[in-house]
């Protein structure tokens, strides 16, 4: 597993503290889970994802990841209708480990209320957290 100063934390993404992360693109946002939460679960094996048009409120379960380790829920960071799903992680699940801010993004949504976007922390926020649970 990698240390904490090799995990890959972009300034660009916001962080939950379930370990999504939550990019914005115009008037949707495009999420996934973080290195540290790739790296944590190991190859990842399969993806189970919501389907487009389908909402959910912030917080709730919108899909789950197994891993060679384990199975693990996904919680949306923030609430609003799935635009898009990355279908491409069907065959090929282990984009997640290797590109899990560009190839292994997992849900395109439209927010429901921009406010819960700003409530999400900040790479050097979330690398205090990191440290924290060390």
């Amino acid at each position: 597993m990698k240390e904490i100063d090799e995990l890959n934390l972009p300034d660009d993404v916001r962080y939950a503290e379930d370990h999504e992360w939550i990019r914005s693109e115009g008037d949707k946002v495009r999420i996934g889970i973080n290195d540290y939460a790739q790296d944590q679960l190991g190859d990842i094996v399969f993806v189970e994802l919501p389907q487009s048009g389908d909402t959910f409120e912030k917080g709730e379960e919108f899909g789950t990841v197994e891993s060679v380790k384990a199975v693990s829920e996904l919680y949306i960071p923030i609430g609003g209708e799935i635009l898009s799903v990355n279908t491409a992680l069907e065959e090929s699940p282990d984009l997640v480990n290797q590109s899990p801010y560009n190839d292994g993004w997992m849900i395109e949504v439209k927010p429901s209320n921009s406010a819960e976007l700003e409530a999400l922390i900040t790479r050097d926020a979330y690398l205090e957290m990191l440290k924290g649970l060390k």
